[in-house]
């Protein structure tokens, strides 16, 4: 990455002022971008929603309703703001901007594209590459829990206090399951070949895309073409606790806990109205992308993919418009996904929500963790893959299956405390 990166142009001792336009344009480029991935995906739930309960969706602001949700925020946009007046006025108002800056921020680390060259200039077609990427994703995921918390705590109501209390309980739950997965994809970092040669492993999300590259190429025989190196494969097991844990993260559909209507009236954005509660209306959809994207980026390969054939390899199609072709592609489906988990799976009790983070979650996360740790010092070792791994998979079963018997015996060790 050469823009925002140790080794860019702007960080040397004379600023060049082509390469702080670049960056600013990447910037608005990046949020115009979320915005309207926000208002698309918006659409695009009611209507694959409506398609899956036989209803049309929306249909009458613009063609197949696609200026529905236009409509929706030019009428948010213009309602009357209220403010309660046992509220707190400042960190009322600061409340919404604290939930969508941090998914914003977020998106910044993820490669939409390959290298390009815009006005003599070699840059990414990403935000920011920073050496310590996965660990910014972290403190920004963390930091959207503040805005959640400020809002019920700040609109001085019991509702939003207690939707804000069941935020904090279940972001700080499915926290911990989120960043044990992001390790298992970090140990495949580590001893990965890229350029014929070991990685010695990586924070940079860029050098992880780069470490899923596609190899080969459609000419010739069958056996040079591409092959698929993303990180899914190797760590099935973290793909699933990610999607599991960030989609808890950001309060979706079976989640959704925190906006409970039949228990909390709105959840801790009761009070809020007008353009207010549209922020945060964009900032739990802009948080879902940004999860899908990251999801993409750590196991699907983000942008890599191979090249349309009978095109030069570095030529401008395949070098511009494919990498950003198969990342968009890949993000749907995975947004479709979510869609679909919430069209088709109820509200999970209380109990059930934080027994599956703490009881399930990280404990399997952990478990794979000592897998993958085992694989990869058997890989390193040269030992043999066909024997470690079933070994150091079935310990991990038996391992869990004593924890799993052990579970109702602290329950009711739990229940005779109470």
């Amino acid at each position: 990455m050469s823009a925002l990166g140790a080794g860019d142009p702007l960080f040397s001792n004379g600023i060049d002022t082509t390469v702080v336009l670049i960056v600013i344009g990447k910037t608005l480029v990046i949020f115009v971008m979320l915005l309207l991935a926000v208002m698309m995906y918006i659409w695009f739930l009611r209507k694959v929603i409506a398609d899956m309960q036989n209803r049309v969706g929306p249909e009458r602001a613009g063609p197949y309703g696609l200026l529905q949700s236009l409509a929706d925020a030019v009428k948010l946009f213009f309602k009357e703001q209220s403010m309660p007046e046992s509220a707190d006025r400042w960190v009322f108002r600061l409340a919404p901007y604290m939930s969508a800056l941090p998914a914003f921020l977020a998106f910044a680390i993820v490669p939409i594209g390959g290298a390009v060259t815009i006005a003599g200039h070699r840059t990414f077609l990403q935000l920011a590459d920073f050496p310590i990427g996965i660990l910014f994703l972290l403190a920004m995921s963390g930091l959207g829990l503040y805005g959640v918390m400020l809002a019920g705590w700040s609109s001085g109501s019991k509702y939003p206090l207690l939707g804000s209390v069941r935020a904090s309980a279940q972001l700080l739950s499915y926290e911990a399951a989120l960043g044990l997965s992001i390790v298992g994809v970090l140990l495949q970092t580590g001893g990965a070949t890229s350029g014929g040669q070991a990685h010695p492993g990586t924070l940079s999300t860029r050098d992880i895309v780069s470490l899923q590259a596609w190899t080969g190429h459609w000419s010739g025989s069958p056996g040079n073409w591409p092959i698929v190196h993303w990180f899914v494969f190797p760590a099935i097991i973290s793909f699933a606790i990610f999607l599991i844990a960030a989609v808890a993260e950001t309060n979706h559909p079976p989640f959704d806990l925190v906006e409970a209507e039949q228990e909390l009236v709105g959840g801790f954005h009761t009070e809020y109205t007008g353009i207010r509660f549209a922020i945060f209306y964009l900032a739990e959809f802009m948080n879902l992308i940004t999860m899908s994207a990251i999801a993409v980026t750590l196991f699907l390969g983000g942008p890599a993919g191979p090249a349309l054939p009978g095109l030069p390899r570095l030529g401008w199609f395949n070098a511009w418009i494919m990498p950003v072709f198969w990342f968009f592609l890949k993000l749907i489906v995975l947004l479709f996904c979510t869609v679909w988990v919430r069209a088709t799976l109820p509200r999970l009790r209380y109990d059930q929500l934080m027994d599956l983070g703490w009881k399930y979650l990280i404990e399997i996360a952990f478990l794979w963790l000592m897998v993958s740790g085992t694989v990869r010092v058997a890989r390193d070792q040269g030992w043999n893959l066909w024997i470690v791994t079933p070994l150091a998979t079935l310990g991990a079963v038996l391992v869990y299956g004593v924890i799993y018997l052990a579970m109702p015996k602290r329950d009711e060790l739990v229940e005779e405390i109470r």
